[in-house]
């Protein structure tokens, strides 16, 4: 998915325009922030807000293209949990945005319920 997403930004956007690209790929841990183990999660998410904030994102200064993909369901340790690409002008322009945007999804989008 990643490589065909950066084929296609490369493809798609100017190049006069686009300078870098970063991806985020979350990935269930063994142990939770607080310490104990994880063996599973149940991960939800609200469809219409990604999209939505997405779009809010991609129209940011210097963002040319923003790509946000998150698997739902019952995860187990290893599995992807999302995978978010920002791609833009210069890092000034992206990394704020990369960071802001990752943040967001993970505090009011997404819902995680791990299980030990």
């Amino acid at each position: 998915m990643v490589d065909q997403w950066i084929e296609e930004i490369k493809k798609k956007c100017p190049p006069d325009r686009l300078g870098m690209i970063l991806v985020h790929n979350g990935v269930v841990r063994a142990v939770s922030k607080s310490g104990s183990p994880v063996a599973r999660m149940n991960l939800s998410f609200d469809r219409a807000a990604l999209d939505k904030t997405v779009r809010r994102f991609k129209a940011r200064e210097g963002i040319v293209e923003i790509r946000a993909w998150i698997n739902e369901g019952v995860l187990n340790v290893g599995d992807d949990i999302m995978v978010v690409c920002v791609a833009g002008r210069f890092r000034a322009d992206v990394l704020p945005v990369f960071q802001e945007l990752v943040a967001l999804i993970k505090t009011e989008i997404v819902t995680e319920d791990e299980a030990s």
